[in-house]
């Protein structure tokens, strides 16, 4: 995606009328849309044309939404919402856990979808902080270069969705320090701390699991009992 163009999204969902009155309002808010009506089009649609973010609703005819992000994720890692049902905890923690980048409940308010949309794509890889003195963050044998958006550990990549990425940056960026499970929400996810919400406890989880794979044991990720989560390195005080 370039400054010229308009952010492109790909709508999935077989509710007719749902897709083409949310298509309406995304393109009064200055997004090109692209819409499928089932996981088999939209998988042909992220392989011959990828979109800047994909909306997928959970309940498709044929493969499930579930399906749909399980096949994106070994060969892309564009920025996905799920869409699921109202108070389903298992879909969301479904979704995360398979890469999702957020989930909206429904039914919930366009807008609400629209600025969740704006509050990711500032996030994807052109998101370089103005603060950002260099171009690569480095906690114990962690190394994550800024410009490619790519985490390593001893010469080797450690592959991280999309919101886990954003969380691995934000607790490189305070090594020591305790971040509340609040804050995190807020600074990697953008959006306050729903109640019940358990986004942040499922990202760690696949985070500390991605690290104990690739044998990083410096730094580790700590969960601090009722405050939240610390990324601690050898020698540093936490």
């Amino acid at each position: 995606m370039t400054q010229l163009q308009s952010p492109r999204i790909l709508l999935v969902d077989d509710d007719a009328s749902l897709a083409s009155m949310l298509g309406e309002i995304l393109q009064l808010h200055g997004f090109e849309v692209a819409d499928a009506t089932s996981g088999e089009a939209a998988l042909g649609q992220v392989a011959s044309n990828p979109p800047d973010l994909v909306v997928l609703d959970v309940m498709l005819p044929g493969i499930s939404g579930f399906e749909v992000l399980a096949r994106m994720r070994r060969t892309s890692d564009v920025p996905v919402i799920m869409l699921t049902a109202r108070g389903a905890e298992a879909e969301r923690i479904a979704g995360l856990t398979g890469g999702a980048d957020d989930y909206l409940a429904k039914p919930f308010n366009p807008l609400e979808l629209v600025a969740r949309i704006r509050a990711i794509l500032k996030r994807v890889p052109t998101r370089a902080p103005a603060t950002a003195t260099r171009n690569e963050l480095r906690s114990g044998s962690l190394r994550l270069d800024l410009k490619r958006f790519e985490l390593s550990s001893d010469g080797g990549v450690i592959a991280l969705t999309p919101a886990e990425m954003r969380v691995i940056e934000v607790l490189m960026r305070h090594t020591g320090e305790v971040l509340s499970r609040n804050e995190l929400t807020e600074f990697a996810l953008q959006r306050p701390l729903e109640p019940y919400d358990r986004s942040i406890d499922t990202i760690m989880s696949k985070l500390r699991r991605k690290l104990a794979d690739a044998h990083v044991d410096n730094p580790r990720i700590r969960g601090v009992r009722s405050h939240g989560y610390v990324l601690d390195v050898a020698g540093v005080p936490s």
